[in-house]
């Protein structure tokens, strides 16, 4: 089955990215990480926030209504939504000031999955960390760059990939987010384009942003190609469930590395897309600090 994303909000990000619903205040969030920006809108596609953070941030989770935990480079950092104030959580990656972080996502225990890579993408420079309670505990080394870290919703199993190659899934304790097997492909990708940004449906189905090709693809909890969402920009970047029944699938996508040519024929790259879908997802945990 085929189907098609429409504009939400014609933020032309130079790269869009770490979308998540606060379901608090009924509102999207997502990130221009090179302009180290985050954003936030309406359901109706009105921009509410427009925070720009000192250095790169790319994920966040939400602590409450009016408390974020925002992924910068360098440092988990409490946001206040209300007052702008900022404040140190934990370290990331203290020791390696050329890393940034990127795609990050919530698992079920609360514990907020942070990816790293290098600020020009350097081979093996990056990891993945699990931020719970009060620790950092390594999960992933020697990573390019992170991406399509997701969760099943019974909280089993966590999945992954690396620079876009394959997608990959392993068993990961329900109670506290962390790996209890070794990792395993998911799906070998096939086609034009590389694995990106991902979330997991109500009934298991991972949603993947196909970067390069344009098409958000939902595959089945056995890998197979269940349904392609088309959009009318060639870099999609990350989806997330919404909404107020959670039905709605928002879709950033980006500009980077894009030629004159390409963005006349794209005008719309770097903006948010969404497609409402008969398939909910949930919003993600709460992070446990």
């Amino acid at each position: 089955m085929k189907t098609k994303a429409d504009l939400f909000v014609d933020s032309r990000c130079e790269l869009g990215e770490g979308p998540f619903w606060h379901p608090l205040l009924e509102r999207l969030f997502w990130f221009d990480i090179l302009n180290q920006t985050m954003l936030s809108a309406t359901p109706d596609g009105h921009i509410v926030d427009r925070v720009t953070f000192p250095d790169r941030a790319s994920a966040a989770a939400v602590i409450d209504r009016d408390n974020l935990a925002v992924a910068v480079s360098g440092m988990l950092t409490r946001y206040n939504l209300v007052t702008d104030e900022r404040a140190p959580i934990f370290p990331i990656e203290a020791d390696k000031p050329h890393n940034r972080t990127n795609d990050s996502r919530v698992d079920p225990s609360g514990g907020f999955w942070i990816g790293t890579m290098g600020r020009k993408a350097e081979k093996a420079s990056g990891s993945v960390q699990q931020y719970r309670a009060g620790k950092m505990t390594p999960i992933m080394s020697d990573i390019t760059i992170p991406n399509a870290i997701c969760f099943s919703p019974d909280g089993r199993f966590a999945y992954h990939t690396d620079a876009g190659a394959e997608i990959k899934r392993c068993r990961i304790d329900p109670e506290t987010g962390l790996p209890i097997s070794e990792w395993e492909t998911f799906s070998a990708l096939k086609g034009v384009g590389g694995a990106d940004g991902a979330v997991v449906d109500t009934e298991g189905y991972v949603w993947n942003a196909r970067w390069g090709a344009g098409v958000v693809i939902r595959f089945s909890p056995d890998g197979e190609v269940d349904t392609v969402v088309d959009l009318p920009v060639s870099q999609p970047s990350c989806p997330a469930f919404g909404g107020k029944d959670g039905k709605t699938l928002y879709i950033t996508t980006a500009r980077e590395h894009m030629s004159a040519e390409q963005l006349e024929r794209e005008p719309l790259s770097g903006s948010v897309f969404v497609v409402e879908l008969d398939v909910p997802g949930r919003p993600d945990p709460f992070i446990k600090l």
